[in-house]
This record gives C-alpha cells, structure tokens and sequence, in this order.
C-alpha cells in the first residue's frame, strides 16, 4: 500500500499539467465525451489544420460536434479505430471532474496507480516474497513510460490494467487449482482423468479482465489467447505434479470446457456489452437504426448484428492499412532500446523560466536504468526457464513475447505506423522480471549469508539507481518549464529530439 501510495501520490500531482491536448488526447478527449453525452463516438468538427473542437473544449464549452437533420444521421457518425471501453473509462473522469485536462485524465492516473498495487501483489504471490513484490511495485511506479501514460488520456493504460488484471487472475486460479487437487490426492485413488476442479471464479474473472483488455484495443486478443493456453497447460502441470497417469487427456477432458466458458464465453460477452452505446442510440456509424427500428423487433436485432459484425471488418482493414509515416514511429525492434520515444508535448519559449531560451515538455520515454535493466533480466530468465523449467521465468516471457513479437509481422508485412508506448502492456512484466532476477541474485536464506549480502548490495544499487534516473527524467516528463540546456541534456540519445 505505501508503494502504491508513493505512485499514486507521483502520478496525481500536478495531473492537469499542462493545460492542454497533448498528442492523442485530441481523439480520445473528446470521444469520451461524447460517450458520456450521446452514448457513441460523434464527429467532431474542424481538421487537424483548423481545430475547432479542441479551442472549443479548452475553452470550456461543449459544442464541439457536427449537427445532422433527423432524418440524415450519417455526417455526425464517427468512424472509430478502437473499441470503446477504455474512452468510457476517460469519459467517467469527464463526468466527475469536468472535461479539462484534470478530468480526462483522471481515469488514466486511477488505473496507473492501481496497477502498481496489482503488479506488487502479483510479484508477491508468484515468489512468495513482500520484498521482491514491492520491489516490483516500486520499480513500475518509477517507469518514464508508465508514468506518462498514468497522466495522459490514452488507452494504453488501460489496456496494460486489464493485461495485468487477467494475468494476475490466473495466477492466483493456478494456485486455488492446485490447492483443489492437493486435498483431493489426499482423500482419493489416483485415476487415469483426475477430477473436475468446479467452477473456477478466478478464471472467470481472468475472462472479464481480459475481454475488457480487447474492449479497449484489439491487441489485448493476443494475450486472450496465450494466457488462455498457459492456464491450460498450468492445470496439466498439475495434474502430473500428482502422479496421474494421463494429465494431459484429464486437462482436456475436466478442464477445457470450463475454460472455453471463462475464457472464450465470458471475454465475448464483455466485448459485445461494451458497444452497448452503439446499439442503444441511432448516432453510431454504420448504424441502420430507421431501417431496423421500422421492421420488427426480431429484424432489428439481426440487422443490427449485421451492420456491427460489418463495422468490425471495417475496423480490422483500417487497422491492417495503417500504415501513413509520423515523424514519432518507431520499429518493434527500437523498443527495448528506447531508441524512438513520442514527444507528447513541446513547448519553448524565451525567457519564461528565468533563462534566454525555455521548454515545457511531455516525453513520452522508459526509465533507462530500468528498461536496460530489464532487458538483462529477460534475458537471464530465459536461461532460467531453459535450465529448470520454473512457471515464472516461463509466465513472464510468454507475456513479454507475446506483447512484442506480433508487432514484428506488422511492422514487415504492413509497414504499419506504430510508437514506443505499444509496449505499455509489457510494462508490468518487466518490473516482474526484475524482481525474479532480483531473488535469484539475494538468493535463499542460508547460513552463508555472504552471498545474500552481496546479491542485496547489487538490487539495492540497481533500485537507487532507478530512483536518480526517473528524478533526473522528471522535469521532461511532467511538463516542468525549464532552461533549454536542461532540457537537452536529459536527451539520452540524439533520437530523442
């Protein structure tokens, strides 16, 4: 709680700094409230060359969309590249708060501090050790990357939550599946199958979580589906950890069909509900409410599932033509490195900080010590899965892999346009993959504490060091106004201008 806290605390304060819409905001902002005004995303007017709707809602007003007849809907639909869920979260900060900088914002900087109480958490089931997990937790807090998108109004918060969330879920339904066949090995005969392990609350959770992470954007399908084999492959683990003859058949015959409903049934029905708005209202795009309204009940819902299952296959191509050059874009393979970062917000000036030449920026960039850091330990993890085959080295680089490697098909195959915050979801995996280097490197407790020591001497360095390396990136990432010079020298590489 205290490092939660200690995020949290870091995240809210000066969350309305700056006052204005930085980067994407200018999309999501402003989607979110027309959610919360006319349940689906409105056209909003102006163009990127002249934006009215953005002076208009700086400005404190509310007309910020496109009239249309009654009868002519069409011109105020807007065609949307996300789902809606994570601008719904957006537009609940609009709706407490008001919809300035504080208040777009607010769900962002909710999620982001949570986070760090759920990676800490997670950290702590998975190596038995609140130390290690609140290194975790503290590690992610003090992320460059993390902490921007905690104060920005993006989905990509929301989408490494949700991540998180589900993964957290299935750890904790791996540890309730194993409890549930250690008491059943000691009261029965061993048998070919094993027993079914009943309903399995945490998988459904895991279902809900991760069917929002694909309610916010359709990348969180890739670790629908990984997290889903893993827990299958989990349960089989079990099953031969007590001694049963076929636990690969029992796994499929006792545990998929729960499975397919926790996680296939549930996720589809969270993303279905999610474009509630869409359904309710006659503003969204593609929506032939006259049409179907008109016709019959049993017509508008035929219809209407046609019309939104064709919207969904026009997202998908937008999504695999995405491919218009930006002068942030970087390549996958630039990620781990930091070599690209996304210039959030610039603003210079003369003479406003006390020096000839000023800047106010919002870069959008990792903490070094931690993402280079973590590079090492993913990389010695990997020698520790092949060496012992441990669950955690294993868990963690199946959500690293799969959070990265697609990206590789779709930079090649597409050349799609694509940033450094993509990375976002792996952000909690990272901090887990510290603090298991960091276990391995104290070691057990033994009677030769010399080791341990040494290995708390190292961590403990590495995490002071984090903590100078996120001070120093401070002022560049929260918009402080400070004498040019000291900005450029917070510029790690040339690519970062």
């Amino acid at each position: 709680m205290l490092v939660a806290t200690f995020g949290a605390l870091l995240r809210f304060d000066r969350l309305g700094t700056p006052k204005a819409i930085v980067f994407d905001e200018t999309y999501y902002a402003k989607d979110a409230l027309s959610l919360i005004t006319y349940g689906v995303e409105r056209t909003f007017l102006g163009t990127s060359e002249n934006p009215i709707a953005d002076q208009r809602l700086m400005a404190g007003r509310r007309d910020l969309w496109a009239t249309c007849a009654p009868d002519n809907l069409d011109p105020c639909a807007s065609y949307v590249a996300h789902p809606p869920l994570g601008k719904w979260l957006i537009g609940v900060g609009e709706w407490l708060w008001g919809a300035d900088p504080f208040g777009w914002r607010f769900a962002a900087a909710v999620l982001g501090s949570l986070s760090i109480l759920l990676v800490a958490r997670v950290a702590r089931r998975m190596t038995r050790s609140t130390l290690l997990g609140c290194l975790a937790g503290l590690l992610l807090a003090l992320d460059g990357l993390h902490f921007v998108l905690s104060r920005a109004a993006l989905l990509d918060v929301f989408l490494m939550f949700w991540v998180l969330a589900g993964f957290g879920c299935l750890v904790v339904d791996r540890d309730r599946a194993r409890e549930r066949l250690a008491r059943w090995y000691e009261g029965s005969s061993l048998s070919g199958a094993g027993p079914w392990l009943g309903v399995r609350p945490w998988r459904i959770g895991a279902g809900v979580c991760l069917g929002a992470a694909v309610a916010t954007k359709w990348s969180g399908v890739f670790f629908l589906v990984a997290f889903a084999v893993m827990s299958l492959v989990w349960d089989a683990g079990a099953r031969r950890a007590v001694g049963l003859r076929r636990p690969f058949a029992g796994a499929l015959r006792r545990d998929v069909p729960t499975a397919l409903a926790g996680l296939g049934l549930v996720p589809v029905v969270v993303y279905v509900a999610s474009w509630a708005g869409w359904f309710a209202t006659p503003y969204g795009y593609g929506r032939n409410w006259a049409q179907a309204t008109s016709s019959g009940w049993s017509y508008w819902v035929f219809s209407s599932v046609r019309s939104w299952i064709d919207y969904q296959i026009q997202v998908l191509g937008y999504h695999t033509g995405l491919d218009q050059s930006h002068p942030y874009q970087s390549w996958p393979w630039q990620w781990p490195l930091l070599l690209r970062p996304v210039a959030f917000h610039y603003v210079g000036g003369a003479e406003t900080c006390g020096a000839p030449s000023c800047a106010q920026a919002v870069l959008g960039v990792g903490t070094p010590v931690i993402w280079y850091g973590a590079l090492i330990a993913l990389i010695g993890l990997i020698a520790w899965y092949v060496a012992t085959r441990d669950w955690r080295a294993g868990a963690v680089l199946l959500a690293y892999a799969v959070g990265w490697l697609p990206w590789f098909y779709y930079a090649i195959a597409d050349k799609r346009t694509m940033f450094l915050f993509y990375m976002a979801p792996m952000l909690p995996f990272m901090a887990i993959a510290l603090a298991l280097g960091a276990g391995l490197l104290i070691g057990r407790a033994s009677p030769q504490s010399s080791r341990r020591v040494l290995g708390a001497a190292v961590v403990g360095s590495f995490t002071l060091l984090a903590l100078i390396n996120f001070w120093w990136l401070y002022p560049v990432i929260t918009a402080e106004d400070i004498p040019y010079d000291d900005w450029h020298r917070r510029m790690f590489f040339p690519s970062w201008i």
